[in-house]
C-alpha cells in the first residue's frame, strides 16, 4: 500500500478546517490537494 503524503493528524486538521467554515476549494488550493482526495479522507 502507498504510504500518504500527510499523516493522519494532518488529513485530521485538514477536515476541521472545512467544517469550521472554510471552503473545500481554498483549503484544497492551500494544501496542494485535490477535491476528490478530499472527499475520499472524509
Amino acid at each position: 500500500m502507498r504510504k500518504s503524503r500527510f499523516t493522519e493528524h494532518q488529513i485530521i486538521h485538514i477536515l476541521k478546517s472545512v467544517e469550521a467554515g472554510r471552503t473545500v476549494k481554498e483549503v484544497c488550493r492551500e494544501h496542494s490537494i485535490s477535491e476528490a482526495t478530499y472527499y475520499n479522507w472524509k
